[in-house]
């Protein structure tokens, strides 16, 4: 399940989308990729996390994936921070 988040920049905004994908891949995902990597992409996640990419609901990423973190909330405010989105 992916969780889209706005950056703090678009909150008065009330015609905003949200611009964060924030999602978990687990174990056993990782696991698949791993043995699979020879049908890997540059988008193929291979360390279990959360992990965040910039994109509007429903459409491609416009960036890689970032992480893995250990929560949903550490992967947001990572974004915000490093990104400039906060």
């Amino acid at each position: 399940m992916a969780m889209y988040h706005l950056d703090e920049q678009q909150y008065d905004d009330p015609y905003a989308l949200p611009d964060l994908e924030v999602f978990y891949v687990d174990e056993m995902t990782c696991n698949y990729n791993r043995e699979n990597l020879d049908h890997a992409d540059e988008w193929t996640i291979t360390e279990p996390g959360w992990y965040y990419w910039f994109c509007f609901p429903g459409c491609l990423p416009d960036s890689t994936a970032f992480g893995p973190f250990d929560s949903e909330e550490e992967a947001v405010t990572d974004a915000r921070n490093t990104h400039g989105e906060g």
